[in-house]
């Protein structure tokens, strides 16, 4: 599955912003991921789709996605173009389908998924001075180098959530009262509800990229951006320039209403609804007490602006490409959602540390059982045995255009469709990313 191009010639201009001199091109699709050709047009199913630059004399066609398997001579060719216009270092091939996840998980050695608990407390004591040093940051910091004190600390209370994560999917230690403890106490000052948010996130992994039960980022439907005109603008707002921050929303809909959990949840999420409140309640107002209004505002609501910014971009590099398909449940494949769907993205060393290698993410969608510190080691292994099937990425500013103007409204065949195709008339803030957001890989 690729994105469309059809109208913004996203692929032709590239990320470089210059044409490509290739002259036609037809998409091609594989089970996991799918890729566009170099080479003749597909003839039959698609409609007249030249336009001519008359200036430049460069023929331009449109490309629909046509269900077609890739030639094994130039797979390899196209998909190193593609990463590149992409803002990946790698995107990989599609898994066969006879692999199952028992095979992969069978090949990773028997030391990743062994829980150390001195390695657990130390990322424990890691998140703890870090978000110390950071508050004393923001208490001696100049106005003018705030926002680098609220970037330093929000990056440590992603550790928080880190840490709460691994106690969530019971690999941070043996004892799992202390894990229940430990990920309840390091969600409470993120204002999330330890037990609500495990429940929801053990279906993500169950199901991810699932079309309709993953938990996590869904593409948006076109009958949502059908409906009204300012519920129109609101989404494409909302998957455009405020998409690094749209897991607050997320926060907001998933994980305070009860009436989203089975019946057998609802005692320990009123459990963990309670922590979180006590918190709001108690430590708020002491905040406020010893700072003021704008002391709460420093010291608690800009570090937790700076989490969701990391919160929201993790997810969406995690499982958003356009060459990433969301498929239905009769179509899903545990194997090529966990393995072909998950993306491994390197951040500065410094931001890996604080948030204890979240982002060597493939190995733990491979298995949850693996925790936080033994995943740089899990995913060489997966490099040396399956290092043609992955899609890896260093961060950059061309894969967050990619996925901040390009990977919009679900389609079928194509993954994705933009929001600038289908409503051109109130995607100006799509518009906008496309010429401010620079184009660095």
């Amino acid at each position: 599955m690729a994105c469309r191009v059809a109208d913004s010639m996203f692929l032709f201009m590239g990320p470089h912003q210059k044409p490509i001199s290739v002259h036609k091109i037809a998409a091609h699709y594989s089970p996991g991921t799918s890729y566009w050709k170099w080479d003749g047009l597909v003839a039959k199913g698609i409609k007249r789709q030249q336009y001519l630059n008359s200036r430049r004399k460069i023929e331009l066609v449109q490309a629909v996605a046509v269900p077609f398997s890739p030639a094994p001579a130039d797979t390899a060719e196209y998909r190193k173009e593609l990463s590149e216009s992409y803002g990946f270092k790698q995107i990989g091939e599609s898994l066969p389908k006879n692999v199952t996840l028992k095979d992969i998980i069978d090949t990773l050695p028997k030391k990743v998924f062994e829980i150390d608990d001195v390695k657990a407390w130390k990322s424990v004591l890691i998140s703890v001075t870090s978000y110390a040093l950071g508050l004393f940051m923001i208490s001696k910091a100049p106005s003018y180098l705030l926002p680098l004190a609220w970037a330093f600390t929000g990056t440590a209370i992603t550790g928080f959530f880190v840490i709460g994560h691994d106690c969530a999917h019971k690999s941070f230690s043996r004892n799992k009262l202390v894990e229940d403890i430990v990920g309840t106490l390091a969600f409470m000052p993120l204002i999330y509800p330890y037990e609500a948010w495990r429940f929801k996130h053990d279906r993500h992994h169950a199901k991810t990229n699932m079309l309709f039960e993953d938990t996590a980022w869904h593409p948006v439907w076109e009958e949502e951006i059908e409906s009204s005109p300012a519920l129109r603008k609101a989404i494409i707002y909302g998957y455009g320039p405020f998409r690094p921050w749209m897991s607050i929303a997320h926060w907001l809909m998933w994980h305070f209403d009860l009436n989203k959990f089975r019946p057998n949840e609802v005692k320990r999420v009123k459990i963990s609804l309670a922590c979180v409140f006590a918190f709001m309640l108690i430590g708020w107002p002491l905040i406020i007490y010893k700072t003021g209004i704008m002391g709460w505002i420093k010291f608690w609501l800009m570090p937790w602006l700076g989490y969701h910014f990391w919160m929201s971009t993790f997810t969406m590099v995690h499982h958003t490409a356009p060459h990433i398909p969301f498929k239905s449940s009769e179509e899903w494949n545990a194997a090529q959602a966990q393995l072909n769907g998950t993306v491994h993205c390197t951040y500065p060393r410094w931001i890996e540390i604080l948030c204890h290698d979240i982002n060597v993410h493939i190995p733990h969608h491979i298995s949850s059982r693996i925790p936080s510190y033994n995943l740089r080691t899990a995913h060489k292994s997966l490099q040396e045995n399956w290092g043609k099937y992955l899609n890896e990425a260093t961060w950059n500013w061309r894969l967050m255009k990619t996925i901040m103007t390009i990977c919009h409204v679900y389609n079928k065949e194509q993954n994705y469709v933009a929001f600038d195709q289908l409503a051109p008339e109130d995607s100006y803030p799509i518009k906008f990313l496309k010429k401010v957001m620079p184009d660095f890989a």
